[in-house]
């Protein structure tokens, strides 16, 4: 009987070794060896040369990194600008030089636009009437202003003869032109002002034929002069025959 029993407990026994060595071998399969798959390309490599690449690429659209040697002239400029306030008023920051330069250059531009417009206008509104851009006078001229306000302290007869020794005939009629207002105003014909227009003179003479000289000796006046144009001799001579018998008629 206990024989018997010894032999059930060794079956059982033996049984249980066997199905643990069986689910092991489930769990743990038997592990397999691949196949390399790797492709192996024995194609001929070409040998490539690229040279000095420093060389190639130094135009500006290449440099990603700015710095003052590599920016424009007026970059270089406002920096040593900068860095001269920046030493000058011992400021605190290179930031602050920055903008003091940003305000300095935006005031400069502001000045110069003034003075440009300035000089336009002046050039346009001065008493010759010439635009800035027109033909420029002879330098030999006396400026209009100075010649106009002093026109009784002036001796036109002096100005004509050198004006007609250097042939200078606008310059000639133009004196010509002052002289005859001097006289009509010495003779009370006319009341002389420097911001009066020939119209306004015109008005102001009474007689009928000294209007008609004047009107005529006018035209001659604005034509050669504010016209530009250059006469001869002959014209000249014209044209100061008109002047001097109109001023031998005015009576002082």
């Amino acid at each position: 009987m206990l024989k018997s029993k010894i032999l059930h407990i060794v079956i059982v026994i033996f049984g249980m070794l066997s199905s643990g060595f069986s689910m092991q071998a489930l769990v743990y399969p038997t592990p397999q060896t691949l196949k390399d798959s790797v492709y192996i390309d024995t194609a001929p490599i070409e040998k490539r040369e690229f040279g000095n690449l420093k060389d190639k690429y130094t135009d500006d659209v290449f440099i990603y990194e700015r710095t003052v040697e590599t920016s424009g002239w007026w970059t270089r400029f406002k920096q040593w600008l900068a860095d001269l306030f920046f030493d000058l008023f011992s400021m605190k920051s290179d930031a602050s030089a920055s903008n003091l330069v940003s305000i300095v250059i935006h005031a400069f531009v502001i000045i110069i636009f003034l003075a440009a417009v300035f000089f336009i206008f002046k050039a346009i509104l001065n008493k010759d009437g010439k635009w800035i851009f027109g033909k420029s006078s002879d330098k030999s001229i006396i400026p209009v202003i100075d010649l106009e306000r002093n026109i009784h302290e002036t001796d036109f007869k002096s100005l004509i003869h050198s004006a007609e020794k250097e042939q200078n005939y606008r310059l000639a009629i133009r004196y010509y032109y002052l002289w005859l207002l001097k006289r009509m105003s010495q003779a009370e014909i006319i009341d002389y002002d420097v911001e009066k227009t020939n119209s306004d003179y015109y008005y102001e003479i009474k007689a009928n034929a000294t209007k008609e000289d004047f009107s005529y000796t006018s035209y001659l006046y604005n034509y050669i002069w504010y016209g530009e144009f250059d006469i001869d001799q002959t014209q000249f001579d014209k044209a100061k025959l008109a002047f001097t018998q109109f001023l031998n008629t005015i009576k002082i």
